[in-house]
């Protein structure tokens, strides 16, 4: 029977992060620079959960498009600690272009961009001139945006209610809720307004668009996922003295009758102080000792929502944005991964991503290649003439949590009835949706309350920018 404390090498207190997305790397970078001698374990044999990175012949893939914001500080702490930050940097300042290819004078390009100004006016030039709503429907959505920034995202009043509901009481045309809440909500809650909890998209648009300008700004990896998520991560975990076990799925775990813990692995049995699962719902229900919460079972009534990625290769190029939105088609984000795909000559190399993908998940690959190469020469006129030298697809049918109104009350806390148990995954007690920086929110939890209990002095990583 094994023991972290030799395995590491790193006297006091030990634990065990079952789980090597976001959420276990990060609760294992808290945990071990607070001196706790972690093992972390993961059944992939790589880093990072599901924003990873692999490759098809020349190229350097990611599974999905993952884009944060300025106002994602737990992200941003992420992308600092591992030495990552100038590989993803953020934009100067928010600027989305938002292509209508279904406007009766033709198609039309407009723009949602802030200005150097205070909320709410950093926004209210680009509203004033976003040419895909009606003048009657920028001003109710202003009159909106003000009745939302008063809400407060926590109270449970709002978990039960539907965001389209809200947004129809207050006066937001079907036009309205498409052209823009939805531009910005389908994309960030992976759900349409009318299956999104009102709570959580409140969340979304106050944090982002109503508290600080600069919030919205967006920021992407202009390297592999994988790069960040699993080799730097890897490597800031093995400077920590952290014990990494790849392709290393936990069995069963169990309290001792001294209070401790066992976590069983193929061929060997840890003991720790601490064990902190971060892993989807259902592996934690799987491995959830009884009475660990008060109701096991509701984890399962947390549902997943899908996203599905397109990726084209082109001979040529034939965008010249580094990424674009569409309305009047059924492409939803558009992104160059050209340079972060090591993709030389002549050719470019775009990903979409799709979010809230029900409906297409399963769709064979051919009918997919049919329905949105022909969308993409509607969008972008230089592909008409151009040769496709690859279309592939990647799918997560598991892609996050499914946010749908009253998922507020089934998500737990970090902490569990079982002294020494902690959770930790986007789909926990964040009051965020299901994001990077839900995920890296979560860790944090689970690592704060394991050092509670191990009387360890720490500070909350975001305590100066809270």
């Amino acid at each position: 029977m094994a023991d972290p404390h030799g395995t590491t090498g790193t006297p006091g207190p030990s634990a065990v992060v079952v789980g090597g997305g976001l959420a276990g790397i990060t609760a294992a970078l808290q945990l071990a620079e607070a001196g706790v001698g972690v093992t972390l374990l993961e059944g992939r044999p790589r880093l990072g959960g599901l924003a990873f990175s692999f490759r098809r012949g020349d190229l350097t893939v990611d599974n999905g498009q993952h884009v944060y914001l300025r106002c994602c500080t737990a992200y941003r702490w992420f992308l600092d600690r591992v030495d990552g930050a100038r590989l993803a940097p953020l934009q100067d300042r928010l600027d989305v272009p938002v292509l209508d290819v279904a406007h009766p004078r033709g198609p039309r390009l407009g723009r949602i961009r802030r200005d150097p100004l205070p909320v709410p006016f950093h926004l209210a030039r680009s509203l004033a001139t976003y040419p895909h709503l009606s003048l009657a429907e920028r001003a109710s959505v202003g009159r909106a945006a003000l009745a939302l920034k008063r809400l407060d995202p926590a109270d449970p009043a709002l978990d039960g209610l539907d965001f389209a509901t809200w947004l129809g009481r207050h006066g937001q045309s079907p036009r309205a809720i498409e052209a823009l809440w939805d531009l910005i909500g389908v994309p960030t809650l992976n759900a349409p307004a009318q299956e999104s909890s009102m709570g959580l998209a409140a969340m979304v648009f106050k944090t982002g668009l109503l508290t600080d300008p600069g919030a919205a700004d967006i920021g992407w990896a202009h390297v592999p996922l994988g790069h960040l998520h699993d080799t730097l991560a890897a490597k800031t975990l093995d400077g920590l003295g952290v014990r990494t076990l790849l392709r290393t799925k936990a069995e069963r775990i169990a309290r001792t009758d001294d209070g401790r813990w066992t976590v069983e692995v193929p061929g060997e049995t840890l003991r720790a102080d601490a064990v902190v699962l971060a892993v989807p719902q259902t592996e934690t229900h799987a491995l959830l000792p009884e009475g660990a919460l008060d109701d096991a079972d509701r984890l399962l009534d947390i549902g997943t929502a899908p996203i599905l990625d397109l990726h084209v290769v082109y001979d040529r190029k034939v965008l010249r944005r580094p990424f674009f939105t569409a309305l009047g088609s059924p492409v939803q984000w558009v992104f160059d991964r050209t340079e972060s795909s090591g993709l030389t000559g002549t050719g470019q190399y775009l990903a979409l991503s799709q979010s809230a993908a029900q409906d297409e998940i399963d769709t064979p690959v051919a009918a997919l290649r049919e329905r949105y190469l022909p969308e993409l020469e509607r969008l972008l006129p230089a592909a008409r003439g151009a040769a496709v030298r690859d279309f592939f697809v990647t799918r997560e049918r598991t892609a996050t949590f499914a946010p749908t109104p009253g998922v507020g009350r089934l998500r737990p806390a970090a902490r569990t009835r079982a002294p020494g148990l902690y959770l930790a995954g986007a789909w926990t007690a964040t009051g965020w949706p299901a994001t990077m920086e839900g995920a890296v929110r979560s860790g944090f939890s689970a690592a704060g309350a394991a050092l509670s209990a191990f009387g360890r002095r720490h500070d909350h990583p975001l305590q100066e920018a809270a």
